[in-house]
């Protein structure tokens, strides 16, 4: 699995570093520095393999951003963009029976609840196409490339003790991963986002942006006598982020 993924994230990797380097052949020079401050929103989930019925899991994110650009082709901005993140993301699980209600546990007289936060360091690197006004006003942008994270830590939140818990009513009964320590601390994928972004000369760009990561790298081992043979990361991220310019390009007259 591992192996027919690898090649596609590497070459995607390359793609973004590249990219706007074909644009420079044809394209009108800029030479743009940005950097900033970014702050969001991440809900994720875990694809296992078994399944595990899971609802969203909501976190923080924030960190540095900066901003290259080099280019402007025909009405395209074309730059480099990247972030280096902390990030909160995890699974929560969703524990009902099988009509679809609450599992009661037997000793708490509650509804079990159980979810795992892990909290990362990721580095997204974009190749980001805007278009609209550059230097001041309203301008959309696309953006995308790979994202890389290494693990920090992790703590869960569970009402009830793994002895006592209420398997015979759950109607998705694989419990693996709820004592399981993350055992792959490198994370890495592939982030798209949509945005927009507002700038005003001497104040700088504020963008608003939904972005989305399917992560290529398992949490846990997927070898053939591993229990999991998929454990990635599902993000969706809602971002606003402050950039002001550190080298800005002359506007001509």
């Amino acid at each position: 699995m591992i192996k027919t993924k690898l090649p596609i994230f590497l070459f995607l990797t390359a793609f973004t570093l590249l990219s706007t380097t074909a644009y420079a052949q044809v394209g009108e020079h800029r030479n743009d520095l940005s950097v900033g401050v970014n702050a969001g929103y991440v809900m994720s989930t875990v694809s296992f393999q078994p399944k595990v019925v899971q609802k969203q899991h909501g976190g923080l994110t924030g960190g540095l951003s900066v901003r290259y650009v080099c280019e402007k082709y025909f009405k395209s901005i074309c730059s480099i963009y990247a972030e280096l993140n902390y990030a909160q993301i995890g699974w929560t699980q969703d524990i009902l029976d099988a009509s679809d209600q609450p599992v009661i546990n037997s000793v708490t007289n509650a509804a079990e609840t159980y979810s795992r936060t892990i909290n990362y360091v990721q580095v997204p690197v974009f190749a980001h196409l805007a278009w609209g006004k550059e230097h001041k006003g309203m301008q959309f942008f696309f953006q995308a490339g790979p994202q890389f994270g290494y693990y920090i830590s992790e703590s869960t939140s569970m009402n009830y003790d793994p002895a006592t818990r209420n398997l015979a009513d759950r109607a998705n009964s694989v419990v693996a991963q709820e004592s399981m320590p993350v055992e792959k601390k490198f994370d890495y994928g592939i982030a798209a986002g949509l945005g927009a972004e507002y700038s005003l000369p001497g104040v700088g760009h504020l963008l608003l942006e939904a972005r989305y990561y399917y992560g290529l790298g398992n949490i846990y081992g997927d070898s053939k006598r591993d229990f999991f043979g998929a454990s990635r990361f599902n993000n969706i991220v809602i971002k606003a982020t402050y950039l002001f310019d550190i080298v800005k390009t002359k506007k001509e007259r």
